[in-house]
């Protein structure tokens, strides 16, 4: 009796992700607080369009598991490639520089192979797309002073 009434109540209450309408609420952001691994880059779009791209360098958190030695291995850096559209942000970002420590939000939408394209380049891979919204600076980076030999 129980498992015909578990059964029942399982089905009506089950819902798919698939059927959900989506709302102006939902997002999907991705926050990174990094550094720059180099100055941003000014570029054009095929419709003569400015826009920015940036990469920021995070550590993965937290580090890996020790080994069978107990040591622990370094934790790896991800590079988040990040593209601004915003003409009064861009100008912003321009005066950043390699090094600075960033807080960054960013939009991220997955975009799935192309059909039929070779899996060795980009359109035959799944790939993350990651569109500027806001970024803060936290610090500029070290002055590193040459040293003439």
């Amino acid at each position: 009796m129980f498992c015909a009434i578990r059964a029942a109540a399982s089905r009506s209450s089950v819902r798919s992700f698939s059927t959900s309408i989506p709302r102006a609420s939902d997002v999907s952001k991705l926050i990174l607080v990094g550094r720059l691994t180099k100055d941003p880059e000014t570029r054009q779009t095929k419709n003569d369009r400015e826009y920015v791209t940036y990469t920021v360098a995070t550590a993965n958190y937290p580090p890996p598991p020790p080994d069978a030695n107990g040591e622990r291995r370094p934790s790896a850096s991800t590079f988040h490639r990040i593209l601004s559209f915003q003409e009064s942000t861009n100008r912003y970002l321009q005066n950043l520089k390699k090094g600075s420590k960033v807080y960054v939000e960013a939009n991220f939408e997955l975009r799935e192979p192309e059909a039929g394209a070779d899996p060795s380049t980009p359109q035959g891979q799944r790939q993350i797309f990651l569109r500027h919204e806001t970024i803060r600076l936290l610090s500029r980076p070290k002055a590193v002073e040459l040293e003439e030999d």
